[in-house]
């Protein structure tokens, strides 16, 4: 693969999304919800003297909301590659690219940075912004920061590798779909297993401590790597351009 052909290929998509403001919305929402929203929502709660929301239990709540990034960043690609490979199908623009000396693992490549850096930016800028005001709120409450911590450093590294699941995914389906929406609601698929995680872990069933997330890297991991061989063979230029239409 030649990378300098892939960046190109992923900076020709970053102009488009620069126009669309629907993929910039999801993008920026629920990482701005889940930095923001919560921290207000805990500091609230803690003056109201909520019985949930203790000073004993504030680490723990603190712990279950950063889980939210992680399905932030399985659902927040779903946008960006379903409309990069049939939106431009649906426009026509798509068989133009094809037709450049580019082989297929460029194309297949640019598209996936593209899809994916803005997703990785837009969770770690919300966590950033989390991490400062759920800080506010420990320093306040607890007398020390509780952030940055192994639990955040966990989350952050996995974030990346379920975003890079989420957008190979999307290549899968949408190599099958002629119809935006269709695709970007299939694709939120990728997101029930880790809502399932989530639960499990609110349950008990599967706590989601330091150990448990660099198992859970581990596993997200190998299913990249296996999914990128399947969009690999699906991603193809000669069915591309005769049988998707």
């Amino acid at each position: 693969m030649d990378l300098q052909s892939a960046w190109s290929v992923a900076a020709k998509e970053f102009k488009i999304f620069r126009r669309k403001y629907n993929v910039i919305y999801a993008s920026v929402v629920l990482p701005l919800v889940v930095g923001i929203a919560f921290p207000l929502i805990v500091d609230y709660s803690l003056h109201k003297k909520s019985h949930a929301f203790t000073a004993a239990t504030l680490p723990a709540y603190m712990d279950a909301f950063s889980l939210f990034f992680l399905i932030g960043a399985a659902v927040i690609p779903t946008a960006i590659a379903s409309y990069s490979l049939v939106g431009e199908k649906i426009q026509k623009s798509l068989e133009p690219l094809l037709a450049t000396p580019m082989t297929d693992g460029d194309i297949l490549l640019g598209k996936t940075i593209s899809a994916l850096l803005v997703p990785v930016v837009a969770i770690y800028a919300g966590s950033a912004i989390y991490m400062a005001l759920m800080d506010a709120v420990s320093r306040s409450r607890l007398g020390y920061f509780y952030y940055p911590n192994w639990h955040m450093g966990a989350i952050l590294l996995v974030a990346p590798l379920v975003s890079l699941l989420s957008v190979e995914l999307n290549v899968i389906i949408s190599s099958r779909l002629n119809d935006v929406r269709t695709a970007q609601q299939l694709g939120t698929l990728v997101l029930m297993p880790f809502l399932g995680i989530y639960l499990a872990s609110e349950l008990g069933f599967f706590p989601l401590d330091d150990d448990n997330l660099l198992i859970l890297a581990g596993v997200v991991l190998i299913a990249d790597v296996l999914l990128f061989f399947l969009a690999k063979a699906t991603f193809q230029r000669e069915e591309i351009l005769t049988k998707w239409k």
